[in-house]
């Protein structure tokens, strides 16, 4: 079984960690709101989604959002703006709490029908001296238990979801370490 990549792109290869590949499927699939936090209509839209309930006022606070309720009224209103540093808090809250809400749909579409169908697009090894380049080709796997990878996602623990794909991967057969970077991973629910 080979090793996990110790010196990636030391020859020009280059890509992305296929979990960070996975956790950015996993929030195109989670959607959201489209226009951005520094817009006045992103702002007012994100703030609603946080201030809807108790309950989500609580997951805002939990994540990171700790503004007074006269501040978020005012933010609301328009009567202030909230900082870039406040922009940014309120952009995480909104991303945590979204896939919190989420998480247990997400889960329940990815794991139906015996799981979901995954593609996996190798790196790019255009940059790497043709003698250097290994032989990865364009894969296909049927993910059949999502549980602890969308877990992961929705806690925004990187190392877990780094540890569940990697042992998902694994089912690629001795070669699986050709594919723990890659330039997309593609699936849908």
């Amino acid at each position: 079984m080979p090793e996990k990549t110790l010196d990636f792109g030391k020859y020009g290869a280059r890509g992305i960690k296929g979990s960070e590949a996975v956790a950015r499927k996993l929030d195109e699939l989670a959607g959201g709101i489209a226009t951005p936090v520094t817009a006045k209509r992103g702002l007012i839209a994100r703030l609603h989604y946080l201030t809807k309930s108790a309950k989500s006022r609580q997951a805002a606070k939990d994540a990171g959002l700790t503004v007074t309720d006269r501040t978020l009224t005012a933010w609301l209103q328009g009567k202030r703006h909230p900082s870039k540093a406040n922009l940014q808090r309120i952009e995480g809250a909104y991303r945590t709490v979204r896939r919190h809400n989420v998480a247990r749909h997400l889960l329940a579409r990815l794991n139906a029908d015996g799981g979901t169908r995954v593609e996996i697009h190798p790196l790019n090894q255009s940059q790497v001296p043709r003698r250097l380049q290994r032989v990865v080709e364009y894969r296909t796997m049927n993910v059949r238990r999502w549980d602890r990878i969308v877990d992961a996602w929705a806690t925004a623990d990187h190392q877990a979801l780094d540890d569940a794909w990697t042992d998902t991967i694994v089912d690629l057969g001795s070669q699986w370490g050709q594919y723990e970077y890659v330039t997309n991973i593609g699936f849908a629910a």
